[in-house]
């Protein structure tokens, strides 16, 4: 067996340096490198990334391009706009053709801009999705940590009360929990906005932190008998920076893994509890607005169509991104 050049005694004056290229090839490359290589590889991860990024802009500066666009959401004489009669918009669809200033057309009965109400609903959706997510997935990875490193009653405890949320049906517990803090807190219209939005983030992060911890917990109870784990207890480092320093960057593919197909999970919850009556009050939101549309099935379908479109495609395109980072950082998979 031929050892290494670096490794003999005396330099070999006969052995050529390695070329660039070959020294790239064999360059030890981190997991996370690893998966961030495989999905630029992969062509619907990429194209579900640009859709996402592009909803992500449109919520983030929606009001600008409401103002680009030209288009506001405001409310606006209903005369000017529709036909008091049946309530249908005077021009553009559903009867008339493409109107420039108006490129969704007017919502029927009120003629407000459907477009900047689709912009605004855009923005109340992935807002309400990534703030739950995010405190979720901060919930459970906290619990899930304590409950497998620590074990014992800590574990039994967390795991109980995990198992207790889980038996809860979230749909009844929702319709139950938000009009209550709606009619609690949100005694005035500015306070009912306010209120209603974080009535929701609140219910959707109580009946959506079980799973990242039973992940997290799973793999922690694998962490914790590794080698340097029980090396970092046995020469007396503290709970905490063994939890924070030496298992949670092992945690950093599951936990990802799970806040890309849990978001657009909250994307579609909150579209069905706004359509149900249950979600956000004084702002515009995909699920309201299909609730309004539904009505309007028959006469003007083109003012469904909008929100239920953005909603597909947006969560079509996550599922399929969360789909592909799952696949990318798993090590059994060769795409």
């Amino acid at each position: 067996m031929t050892l290494p050049v670096q490794e003999l005694g005396t330099a070999s004056q006969d052995v050529a340096p390695l070329p660039d290229a070959e020294r790239k090839k064999i360059a030890g490359r981190s997991p996370t490198r690893i998966a961030l290589d495989r999905l630029r590889k992969d062509k619907i991860a990429v194209a579900c990334f640009v859709i996402v990024v592009l909803f992500t802009i449109i919520a983030l500066f929606a009001d600008q391009i409401c103002d680009l666009l030209g288009v506001s959401a405001d409310t606006v004489r209903a005369s000017e706009f529709v036909d008091l009669a049946s309530g249908l918009p005077l021009e553009g669809p559903p009867n008339g053709g493409f109107d420039p200033n108006h490129p969704l057309g007017v919502a029927p009965g009120t003629g407000t801009d459907n477009l900047a109400v689709w912009i605004e609903g855009c923005r109340t959706s992935l807002w309400l999705a990534t703030i739950s997510a995010v405190l979720s997935t901060i919930i459970g990875v906290t619990l899930g940590l304590l409950a497998g490193f620590l074990g014992g009653v800590v574990d039994t405890i967390i795991s109980f009360v995990t198992d207790l949320f889980l038996t809860f049906p979230f749909l009844v517990a929702a319709l139950a929990i938000a009009p209550i803090l709606n009619e609690r807190f949100g005694t005035e219209p500015e306070k009912l906005r306010t209120v209603s939005f974080w009535s929701l983030v609140a219910i959707l992060v109580i009946f959506g932190w079980m799973g990242v911890a039973r992940l997290v917990r799973g793999e922690v109870l694998s962490l914790r008998e590794r080698e340097f784990v029980k090396a970092a207890r046995v020469i007396g480092v503290p709970t905490r920076r063994i939890l924070v320093k030496e298992m949670l960057p092992n945690l950093i593919a599951p936990i990802v893994v799970s806040f890309s197909l849990g978001l657009p999970a909250y994307v579609a919850a909150e579209a069905g509890l706004s359509y149900l009556g249950i979600g956000v009050f004084g702002r515009e939101s995909w699920g309201r607005t299909i609730n309004t549309a539904t009505n309007w099935w028959d006469l003007y379908p083109q003012f469904l169509l909008a929100p239920v479109i953005g909603i597909a495609v947006l969560v079509v395109a996550l599922n399929l991104l969360g789909d592909a980072i799952r696949d990318a950082f798993d090590p059994k998979t060769r795409r």
